[in-house]
């Protein structure tokens, strides 16, 4: 396979922009701002992969194929794979000198985005999925973006496109409020500052500073990074013009599991930091706690009744009305707000919102408190994120 090229430019810190005339000399360039166009700083895109078999060459070509006025390299920071993922990574690396390959043998996220950023030669990271694929321009918009608005940070929309009638209307739900809740990154929206986005352009300086991504976090690691530049006086910039092509989960069962840990994670999130708790991230475990509770009342009801005990256990039966409420809802939902679905995508909605609740919802209430470690800083992070 051969060694991993890992060259390294000296350190240039990308620095926010300060005044927006056309006089104004962009420190991050060296060139007027009115030519821009023309000089874009150098960009390292970083991707995390682990068994991306399918779609790994396709997304690689999309990061290559990218027209961009500046330095770009592909960084791949592989996992340990079940498939062919890293042989066919470092066949990648063979056929483009703009590619290098370096190792993440925890597999975790986080881990990989920390070796690829120590890997990375440039001070804009950009970091994509092994699945994700980027639209023509992607770099340019994000990287204007990042220099205009003097950002830590700048991304888009989690564009979820399904191509079977149970990946469309899991689409649906992951892009409607009623799914996924009103993120800008989910849901789109008008250009501004926010808690999160889809994927990321960070000043890497952004990321020193903050301490790079804390290897404890399995999920929600680029949420908590961005908590942390925002503590830090970073902005991260919300633009609609950056679309990434998402694909959703294929079955109900890889569906309920990556829901169950989204949930799982978000409460380590809140107890690390339970000023960030709001109405709809504790939506789901009300309505998963709820409904379990009217559900076992229900249950208990019935076989009283069944039993012949007193008649005051069979009211208990009245539980049911619980779940019975959440599963009209969410029907009720599927036909007045998804009428523009095909039948068979929109029958399909109700059981995805209810899986993508009740996991969710379960995965917050039976986190584990040994999960909520303090954050990291740059004084205590174990990975220089700087050969």
């Amino acid at each position: 396979m051969g060694g991993m090229r890992t060259a390294h430019l000296p350190y240039r810190p990308l620095r926010p922009l300060e005044d927006k005339t056309p006089s104004t000399l962009l420190r991050v360039t060296g060139v007027l701002a009115n030519d821009l166009a023309h000089a874009l700083p150098a960009v390292s895109v970083v991707m995390p992969v682990r068994n991306e078999e399918q779609h790994l060459a396709e997304s690689v070509r999309r990061v290559l194929e990218q027209e961009y006025n500046g330095e770009f390299e592909l960084v791949l920071a592989v996992g340990p794979s079940r498939d062919n993922t890293e042989e066919i990574a470092w066949q990648l690396a063979a056929s483009d000198p703009r590619v290098t390959v370096v190792r993440n043998p925890s597999g975790k996220i986080a881990s990989a985005m920390n070796a690829a950023i120590k890997a990375a030669r440039h001070e804009v990271i950009t970091r994509i999925d092994g699945h994700a694929m980027l639209p023509a321009g992607y770099l340019t918009t994000a990287v204007r973006t990042l220099v205009e608005t003097g950002a830590a940070d700048v991304g888009g929309v989690m564009a979820a496109e399904g191509t079977t009638p149970f990946q469309k209307a899991v689409a649906w739900c992951m892009t409607s409020p009623i799914g996924m809740g009103a993120a800008a990154n989910h849901t789109g929206g008008d250009a501004g500052p926010a808690d999160t986005v889809y994927l990321g352009v960070y000043r890497r300086d952004a990321i020193e500073r903050a301490g790079g991504y804390d290897e404890s976090m399995i999920v929600a690691e680029d949420w908590e990074l961005n908590y942390r530049i925002r503590a830090g006086g970073g902005l991260i910039w919300f633009t609609p013009e950056l679309r990434v092509t998402y694909r959703p989960r294929a079955s109900l069962y890889t569906l309920a599991h990556q829901h169950f840990r989204y949930g799982r994670w978000r409460r380590v999130v809140a107890r690390r930091y339970p000023e960030t708790v709001n109405k709809r991230y504790l939506a789901p475990p009300v309505v998963a706690a709820a409904s379990i509770a009217g559900a076992a009342l229900g249950i208990i009801g019935a076989v009283g009744w069944a039993a012949g005990a007193p008649q005051y256990v069979d009211y208990l039966t009245f539980g049911f009305v619980i779940p019975a409420v959440y599963v009209a809802g969410a029907t009720g939902a599927a036909v007045l707000f998804a009428r523009e679905l095909p039948l068979a995508v929109r029958a399909r909605v109700p059981l995805v919102l209810a899986t993508m609740h009740m996991t969710w919802g379960m995965g917050f209430l039976t986190s584990p408190r040994r999960f909520a470690r303090p954050a990291v800083t740059e004084a205590d992070h174990k990975v220089p994120l700087r050969s």
